[in-house]
């Protein structure tokens, strides 16, 4: 099981850039690179060098950028780190101050300027070294290596000699195409997680009978798929034997296991064979990061920001299918082991942060129930869309990924036509601190008063699937807004157009509240009417359990009527009364022409119209009357000469 795939994470050239202190050799390397001669006049600094396409077998043109350590220069040393692919960091090897300062100054200025490119330690002059003081690279650069673990390999070299000259670039070209810190840690010698989990789902794609292990026939289709070459029978036989003896439970009689197919990977990355492992990461998909590939994730476009983008019907199938799967103990709910171990072929799981992290409906013991995982899909779906299309493919869809997605019509085109075709809807909730904004989504999703006063405050949200009259379900996303928030959400002109929905949210024992949610409303009615985000409003008056304050019901009935929306909805998260609020949400969401606040600016800027309009046309039927006043007198004028 090897190979020399030359896939290269669609990298079309590598920067190398060279540092050190002065008199390290840093020039005489490059030029030595470049010219494969020991050159006897070398400038300080050299312009930045090509190698020859041809210089390595994956074709991949290398620049080489010299840098001076000199004062001067140092806002050009640090923009060219900055720009790196791969650092090479030089010592003399007859200087050893200058290794003292490598370890001291040199790699301690990388992390202080975060560079993130790997670093490879080059020895140079290794022909001017004392022999009578033999030392080992292992011995010198062992504890080097130990505190910094960003150094992908060491080498030493001379440029007089050439000995190893060509081997430094190629060790620079194969920690940029082949790096070796996203898949192996080097602390703990073994595999990243995140490097496990994507060869888990490659192990059960190529798992074709699903028995938990690649027999003869699998395992020669993934070397072929991979490499190109198929196994030999003693070559099968060879790999069985060295994961036997090495790995307790790598092979059964079925064939090779999943830990056997990992412990292959580390056996590859502690040989200095990193690139067998990325060919077959690459083949399978996966960039630098160890995520799919973008071209492999094609998410419709929103043409316009009052679009959204929901799941398919055939992805949902797919995903009630993956649940029942997945629900092993068949109680109707996933526990977070079995969620965890359904994500465990994706980079991670994506709901164990927010704005996914108790966004949806559980049972009391904390387990996902049907409605609360695809919810939590229909969430990820509209926030985003890249993100769910990915994590759908990691977790086993193999549809095509064109049919897993669709992009919604524009919200301002349903107001016209007065209906909706959409499957998820975006509610926007408002109102002023400790009004009940969490408590509503707390609600949202059938949690206690109590269990919910331990949930953390702030930005969140909620989704749930909505029973609706006549058995339909549709699925309503609640965000809640902080009120320090409030005015950022708004800055941004197109903040409405994602909601299809706002509610605003006032304690109702409290003026200063009321006040303060009846201003956000009245600041969304003006901007939805300048930017044409017209968005239908609610408002919810929280608390109901308590003693209003005075005039709080005359206030409000007042300030819906001179809006043109509806009263408001008196509920109590305390008590459970809710009133059916999350249904008329979601009513008015779905007729997106009516409970749209007008404000009277609005209003009189529609009487302008209007007289104009009326005006305009008491004006054509007036010029209609005079064009026909004035025909019928030329006629009558004619038929009179005639006459005569």
């Amino acid at each position: 099981m090897a190979g020399g795939n030359s896939v290269t994470g669609g990298r079309t050239s590598v920067r190398v850039v060279v540092a050190g202190d002065r008199l390290t050799g840093k020039s005489s390397l490059i030029a030595a690179a470049a010219t494969e001669t020991y050159p006897e006049n070398v400038p300080p600094v050299l312009p930045p060098t090509r190698l020859p396409t041809d210089y390595f077998p994956d074709r991949i043109p290398i620049t080489i950028v010299d840098t001076s350590p000199a004062l001067e220069n140092r806002g050009k040393l640090i923009e060219e780190l900055k720009k790196a692919d791969v650092v090479l960091l030089t010592y003399s090897c007859d200087q050893p101050l200058t290794l003292t300062r490598l370890r001291t100054f040199w790699l301690e200025e990388l992390r202080r300027l975060e560079v993130k490119a790997p670093v490879i330690v080059v020895g140079c002059k290794l022909d001017l070294r004392d022999e009578a003081e033999p030392v080992t690279l292992e011995e010198v650069m062992g504890p080097i290596m130990h505190q910094f673990r960003e150094i992908e390999t060491c080498i030493e070299c001379s440029a007089v000699t050439l000995m190893q000259v060509p081997d430094v670039f190629f060790y620079a070209q194969k920690a940029v195409l082949n790096p070796t810190a996203p898949l192996f840690d080097h602390e703990n010698q073994a595999l990243k997680p995140r490097c496990e989990r994507a060869l888990k789902r490659i192990f059960h794609l190529c798992d074709h009978d699903m028995d938990g292990a690649l027999n003869d026939l699998e395992l020669n289709n993934f070397q072929v798929k991979c490499f190109n070459a198929p196994l030999q029978p003693a070559e099968i036989v060879g790999v069985r034997s060295v994961v036997q003896e090495k790995k307790n439970g790598g092979v059964n009689e079925l064939g090779l296991t999943l830990e056997g197919f990992i412990y292959l990977h580390s056996l590859f990355i502690d040989r200095g064979r990193i690139e067998t492992t990325w060919s077959v990461l690459r083949t399978y998909g996966y960039n630098d990061e160890l995520k799919l590939r973008d071209d492999l994730l094609p998410v419709p476009n929103k043409h316009a920001p009052d679009q959204s983008i929901e799941l398919t019907v055939e992805a949902v199938e797919f995903l009630r299918g993956i649940f029942r799967l997945f629900d092993i103990d068949n109680r109707g709910a996933l526990q977070p082991a079995e969620i965890d171990e359904l994500f465990s072929t994706a980079p991670e799981n994506p709901w164990l942060e927010a704005p996914y992290k108790d966004a949806a409906e559980t049972t009391t013991e904390g387990n996902l129930t049907l409605k609360g995982f695809l919810s939590s899909w229909d969430l990820m779906t509209h926030l985003d869309p890249k993100g769910s299309l990915s994590n759908l493919i990691y977790v086993g869809y193999s549809g095509n990924p064109d049919s897993a997605l669709r992009v919604t019509r524009r919200r301002k085109v349903n107001r016209k036509k007065q209906q909706t075709e959409r499957n998820v809807f975006h509610c926007a909730v408002f109102g002023a601190k400790k009004a009940g904004k969490s408590a509503l989504l707390h609600s949202f999703l059938e949690r206690s008063f109590s269990a919910s006063q331990s949930l953390p405050m702030g930005e969140q949200y909620a989704a749930n699937i909505v029973n609706q009259h006549g058995g339909n379900k549709k699925t309503l996303v609640m965000h809640e807004v902080p009120e320090d928030e409030v005015k950022i959400f708004m800055a941004n002109k197109e903040s409405l157009a994602a909601c299809d929905v706002a509610v605003f949210v006032y304690d109702c024992s409290n003026e200063f509240s009321w006040k303060r949610s009846c201003e956000m409303l009245m600041e969304t009615a003006r901007q939805g009417e300048e930017t044409g985000h017209l968005l239908p409003c609610l408002l919810i008056a929280a608390k109901d359990d308590l003693d209003s304050y005075p005039m709080a019901v005359r206030d409000s009935l007042a300030v819906c009527q001179e809006l043109g929306i509806e009263a408001p909805i008196p509920v109590s998260s305390r008590t459970g009364e809710m009133n059916n609020a999350f249904c008329r949400i979601l009513e008015a969401a779905e007729r997106p022409h009516v409970n749209i606040p007008e404000t009277e600016s609005c209003r009189k800027q529609k009487y302008f119209r209007h007289l104009v309009s009326h005006s305009l046309l008491f004006m054509s039927v007036g010029a209609a009357f005079t064009v026909a006043g004035l025909a019928a007198f030329r006629a009558y004028s004619a038929r009179k000469n005639s006459s005569n």
